[in-house]
């Protein structure tokens, strides 16, 4: 009765609210899986009567991986004969099969061995294929071939991903502990699922023009996030780069541009008919047959021009190029000789000068000299 009562009143009890919190709680673990948790192996107990009925499965390989399938098949047979599954190897028609014996016990193990001849074919080498047989381990084929339409352009697309000596894609293998091989045209991954997901978004940008140094940045920071226990919860939308798509290609013009002319109350003035040309030339008064001469003439005269414009640029082949002036170089004279006994006494009277300025009594001779020769000439 009280706890009808308190219900009427709208308390509520202490049971109802402990009940709401584990609810929350629950849905709280159960969006998060603990660390270190591994899903428990398959074995022989959980199906001790084995397979009811025979799987199997076939693909194709290409002439040039016979060489090494040759000799990595007795590898092969060993790793799936562990699990009950034979492998059969027709090198006539370049097939690979596998099929489920009485002792399979594990039915999804067919499966893990069609991906690895599937990986096999697609030039994987057997060390990473056979990994697949792993139960925290899958693959994922990424057919790239048909989505770029121009052959040299999803060779240049494809070399950006593959990166210089291959440095992008091991970035790529780094961050998301995934194996990638890219063969041909298509693209081959190895390793965990969530991995997985992550280079098939690489490799599908990457077709679609989009650089994977972007996809490998974003990578990078959910790396970090993931390690901070607080920020696993949350939206990591701010921390993530965005990245906006320039478009660096000009807006195309149009060839003829309309230009507006301007208003003007008067209509434009009306042209000329043909009969107002033909009246102002005159030709209007001419016969039919004097009409006929006449334009078959212009056509004649046009035809000439052509033909002597046409002959020009023919002749401009065969005019020779205007040679420069050849200047000869003169020869030194052989008339004129050294006299070395002019040279030394030119170099004795050199010495003999004083240097500096000349005496008092020197300079009054010059002068006395200089007067006397200045009379004598009057």
């Amino acid at each position: 009765m009280a706890a009808a009562k308190k219900a009427e009143s709208g308390q509520v009890a202490p049971a109802s609210k402990d009940r709401s919190n584990k609810k929350a709680v629950n849905e709280s673990e159960l969006l998060t899986v603990p660390d270190g948790w591994k899903e428990p192996a398959f074995t022989r107990e959980d199906n001790p009567r084995g397979l009811l009925e025979e799987s199997s499965f076939a693909t194709l390989f290409p002439k040039y991986r016979e060489a090494y399938l040759k000799e990595c098949w007795p590898l092969v047979q060993k790793a799936l004969n562990e699990h009950h599954v034979n492998a059969t190897l027709d090198l006539i028609e370049g097939s690979i099969t596998v099929t489920t014996t009485k002792k399979t016990f594990d039915p999804y193990v067919i499966i893990r061995a069609r991906d690895l001849i599937k990986l096999l074919a697609r030039s994987v080498p057997f060390e990473q294929a056979v990994r697949i047989l792993q139960d925290d381990t899958a693959c994922d084929i990424i057919k790239v071939g048909s989505l770029v339409r121009n052959r040299e352009r999803f060779i240049k697309r494809r070399q950006r991903l593959i990166g210089p000596k291959g440095s992008t894609l091991k970035a790529l293998e780094l961050l998301t502990n995934c194996y990638i091989m890219v063969q041909g045209n298509t693209v081959s991954a190895l390793g965990p699922f969530n991995g997985l997901k992550e280079v098939r978004k690489v490799v599908l940008d990457t077709m679609k023009n989009i650089h994977p140094i972007y996809n490998i940045k974003t990578l990078m920071i959910k790396r970090e996030l993931s390690k901070d226990p607080e920020l696993r919860t949350q939206s990591w939308e701010r921390f993530l780069p965005q990245f906006k798509h320039k478009n660096l290609n000009k807006r195309k013009e149009p060839k003829k541009k309309n230009v507006k002319k301007e208003y003007t109350p008067f209509p434009p003035p009306q042209p000329e008919s043909q009969v107002d040309k033909e009246l102002a030339s005159g030709e209007y008064f001419l016969k039919e047959s004097q009409k006929k001469r006449k334009r078959v003439e212009e056509i004649k005269a046009k035809q000439a021009e052509a033909i002597n414009r046409r002959q020009e640029e023919r002749n401009k082949a065969f005019i020779p190029p205007k040679e420069k002036l050849v200047v000869k170089p003169k020869k030194a004279s052989t008339e004129t000789k050294i006299d070395i006994e002019a040279i030394k006494e030119k170099v004795k009277k050199a010495k003999k000068k004083k240097l500096g300025a000349l005496p008092v009594e020197e300079v009054k001779l010059k002068i006395a000299a200089g007067e006397k020769k200045k009379k004598k000439k009057k």
